[in-house]
């Protein structure tokens, strides 16, 4: 049983539920930031994320910031690209349309390349932009949540590789981290941004990002200063390595509370082969799609190979809409998301399949899922009379 206050089980695509261990983390009672037994938590947590991404590169560089996923976005544009310089960003969904933005804002240049929704940019039209001229980076959203469209990272990585060596690879993972087959070094990724409150398992407010020996060289040698105080690599990158070599640094103050939980989420997580963890994901996520379609429904990922294996995007019945079905689930105890993508928002909703409610199925929370999801949409078609 859980030391949880009893509460609907929360299924959308981040926060997710969390375990009561990183419950109780969260409960540590308080600590100075640059007090040697924090500075150790610490320390040994950019450790863990190293195993996490799978990056055995000394010289690749974890960083974690008190803010959410977005700040990522916010580091990549301030430190690894110049104002004027040309990014292209692989469109999936409401998210790239948004990193774009980012992108703008410190001056860079982004390219969209859109595909239809519940689609991704194929590798042809991928190459054909890289050759039509020099971009500095090349972002994708790994799992956009607000389609379920997964983008295939080794792929791309190889064709990056092979037609424009130079520029860098930078991976969303704000949804996949955890969850989806990452490995950093092997994929040969740049960067590879995430934040605490999806599939690795905690509260929401840290950015954690991962970036390669190559990317900070990148930075290093940077023509102009970076664009942000708060996100600069320069004020962050010695504080960093000191944590990690248990050493008192301070810049601005971590929330000390989260890093604990994180470290317990990592520790809960390492515990195990992350291939079985990546295989858990997939073994429930094709459960979740099989019962999906049995119920006469259909997925925003338009192939099977576009699908994520953290979340499903269902269409709904024609006819009915969110606000319609989420409070029917809620009587039932469970949470799902509304639509996000703004050009279909009022025909689906989003199951996040992620994390301890996947990797421990005792909760059941899958199952009690799938079947508010059949009653919740029975309820509704009957009284509307379909």
């Amino acid at each position: 049983m859980s030391s949880q206050p009893s509460h609907p089980s929360l299924l959308i695509p981040g926060p997710i539920e969390i375990s009561d261990e990183v419950s109780q983390a969260m409960g540590h009672y308080a600590q100075s930031h640059v007090g040697q037994p924090f500075v150790n938590t610490f320390g040994e947590t950019l450790t863990q994320l190293r195993q996490l991404f799978q990056t055995s590169n000394p010289k690749s560089q974890p960083f974690v910031l008190a803010g959410s996923g977005t700040l990522g976005w916010d580091l990549v544009a301030a430190n690894l690209v110049e104002p004027g310089e040309d990014v292209l960003v692989l469109h999936t969904g409401y998210f790239a349309d948004s990193f774009a933005d980012c992108l703008s804002i410190y001056g860079a240049k982004p390219t969209q390349l859109k595909a239809p929704i519940g689609d991704r940019p194929q590798l042809p039209e991928i190459e054909a932009a890289l050759k039509e001229k020099k971009y500095k980076a090349l972002t994708v959203t790994h799992v956009d949540t607000s389609t379920g469209v997964l983008s295939q990272i080794q792929a791309l990585s190889d064709l990056i590789r092979r037609v424009s060596p130079d520029t860098l690879l930078v991976v969303d993972g704000v949804c996949s981290v955890g969850g989806e087959e990452i490995h950093f070094d092997n994929m040969a990724i740049d960067v590879c941004l995430t934040a605490s409150q999806k599939a690795i398992g905690c509260p929401p407010g840290l950015s954690i990002t991962m970036v390669s020996e190559k990317a900070m060289d990148v930075f290093k040698s940077r023509k102009s200063p970076p664009g942000s105080y708060y996100a600069s690599f320069k004020n962050w990158l010695p504080i960093m390595q000191n944590y990690e070599a248990n050493k008192p640094s301070y810049f601005a103050t971590p929330p000390t509370q989260l890093v604990q939980a994180l470290n317990t989420s990592l520790k809960s997580i390492l515990s195990n082969p992350i291939s079985d963890r990546f295989a858990q994901h997939k073994k429930v996520s094709d459960y979740v799609k099989s019962k999906v379609k049995e119920l006469g429904l259909k997925e925003l990922a338009s192939d099977p190979a576009n699908a994520a294996h953290t979340m499903t995007a269902i269409y709904l019945p024609e006819g009915l809409t969110p606000p319609e079905i989420l409070p029917k689930l809620m009587s039932r105890g469970v949470i799902f998301a509304g639509g996000l993508h703004k050009e279909i928002a009022a025909k689906y909703i989003r199951f996040g399949h992620m994390g301890v409610s996947i990797t421990d199925e005792s909760r059941g929370e899958v199952d009690k899922a799938l079947n508010a999801l059949k009653e919740g949409l029975a309820e509704v078609q009957q009284a509307k009379g379909q």
